[in-house]
């Protein structure tokens, strides 16, 4: 073999064996980098979820460990205090031996939840479980004791012994009476019976002037209820209704002051009697009352004067101010001045006379509406 023809295989094999590229892309190596930047992404990605798993696992079994560690702490307590409880027991058990008196007995575990209250009698489950029956209940449910059981029926008890609620616009536990026999006298009564009578007839009388009244407004029509004065209308009712709330729970309880009923008493006779003007004297008479100073001025200079001592004559008399006792009480008085304007307009009087008394005497309505600004006020 000549030189020529050795160096021609021996360039034929290299270019042979050079399999690889000499240059490269742009673009295959960005792709390059790419793939090897994913790949220690995932490796990191794995890492840190391996971590994650690790610390979540020590996290489980520590509270695996702190709840059974709180188990065995509650058991041993509870042993601890059952051990107290019988050496205790059986210390009083020597005590009472000693000077002669029985021992006590063993009292068992409370499995029943919680215990009867003192005075509390306890029924036979087969009876209690009879008495449910009549009432139409479930005789045992999932996991009741005796004592949950029990407590039930109670409960059952109560709720069907407990007075029926009327359904006007205050909801009250008194029996209304029928129109008929809502006429109040024009004296409290003496007796026990007439002052119950007295209480349902004055709250039958507010119940169905204040149903008048909602009757009244939902019979407007759709645009005068969504109007300015619509809303406002109807907004007046709102709080008449709460504010006289006050006054038929006082006269559920009886709680209402004598003074107070013999007042309320007085404008409601007149009212069913349609002496408007008169009833609004009265409850001026009520609201305000006599007094020289009712909105309580008490010094009118700096030297004494020999009438000071007349200022308060008529509080002495019964003539003092209820709407400055308290905020409930003058709440409560809106409220009956407000049901004393819708009446007024409601079931308007029949008499000529009363129709021209509010021309005739002006500084009582004058009085009154500046008595209604200022209790808004207020």
């Amino acid at each position: 073999m000549d030189f020529a023809s050795l160096m021609k295989s021996q360039i034929t094999s290299a270019k042979t064996a050079d399999t690889g590229k000499k240059y490269l892309k742009r673009s295959e190596v960005e792709a390059q980098r790419q793939s090897d930047y994913l790949k220690e992404q995932d490796e990191l990605e794995k890492a840190r979820i391996e971590r994650l798993e690790k610390k979540r696992k020590r996290d489980e079994d520590e509270a695996e460990r702190n709840t059974a560690r709180e188990v065995k702490k509650k058991r041993l307590a509870e042993e601890s205090r059952k051990l107290s409880e019988e050496a205790a027991q059986a210390e009083e058990n020597v005590r009472r031996k000693r000077i002669g008196l029985p021992e006590l007995e063993k009292r068992a575990d409370d499995r029943d939840g919680t215990p009867l209250k003192e005075g509390e009698q306890d029924v036979p489950d087969d009876e209690l479980k009879e008495k449910l029956r009549e009432l139409d209940e479930p005789r045992a449910l999932f996991g009741e004791t005796h004592t949950h059981r029990l407590r039930r029926y109670r409960k059952l008890m109560a709720k069907a012994l407990a007075p029926m609620m009327t359904k006007g616009p205050i909801p009250m536990v008194l029996q209304l009476v029928e129109e008929k026999d809502m006429k109040v006298p024009e004296s409290i009564p003496k007796d026990v019976e007439g002052r119950i009578l007295l209480h349902r007839q004055i709250a039958s009388y507010f119940d169905m002037v204040l149903s008048e009244w909602q009757f009244a407004l939902s019979r407007r029509p759709t645009d005068v209820k969504e109007s300015f004065s619509g809303k406002q209308a109807y907004n007046s009712f709102l709080q008449a209704r709460d504010n006289l709330t006050p006054l038929i729970r006082k006269l559920e309880t009886n709680t209402l002051p004598d003074v107070l009923l013999s007042a309320v008493n007085e404008i409601v006779h007149l009212m069913q009697t349609k002496c408007y003007v008169k009833a609004n004297d009265a409850y001026l008479r009520l609201s305000i009352g006599k007094a020289a100073w009712p909105i309580g001025v008490t010094m009118v200079g700096i030297h004494e004067r020999s009438a000071r001592e007349r200022l308060h004559e008529t509080e002495k008399e019964g003539g003092q101010a209820h709407i400055l006792a308290d905020e409930t009480t003058r709440k409560m008085l809106q409220g009956i001045k407000r049901c004393l304007s819708f009446a007024q307009t409601r079931w308007p009087p029949e008499d000529l006379g009363q129709l021209m008394g509010l021309a005739l005497e002006p500084h009582v309505t004058a009085s009154a509406a500046s008595e209604e600004t200022s209790m808004q006020q207020h």
